[in-house]
């Protein structure tokens, strides 16, 4: 798992906007898949066991924080920060906070 500060990133200083790019990796076939979710305070997603997926997640956190477990590492991710999950890698996620948690998710296979 990969976390990223979203303010500590360099903008491209050859774009019109400030434009960041936050990760950057090659994908094989087509597919994504893009959402959002809500966590709230004292939720765990999913209710039992972990996630599990042939895609690599991307994920930003907009709003609160959220606590995520993976390969025997816990990760406290708040909101200006940003995740990548590789492909197959089992995870779980909980809001251990007291506000909801907003996150912009995008699966890529």
């Amino acid at each position: 798992m990969e976390v990223m500060k979203i303010e500590n990133l360099s903008a491209d200083p050859n774009a019109v906007v400030p434009l960041k790019t936050v990760f950057s990796h090659e994908a094989l076939s087509g597919s994504m898949k893009m959402g959002t979710v809500v966590i709230p305070p004292g939720k765990r997603v999913p209710l039992t066991g972990v996630s599990n997926h042939q895609e690599n997640e991307y994920s930003i956190v907009i709003k609160g924080s959220i606590v995520t477990e993976t390969i025997g590492k816990t990760f406290k991710v708040t909101s200006g920060e940003a995740t990548f999950i590789p492909a197959g890698q089992e995870h779980i996620a909980y809001n251990d906070g007291d506000e909801d948690c907003e996150i912009v998710w995008v699966l890529v296979g």
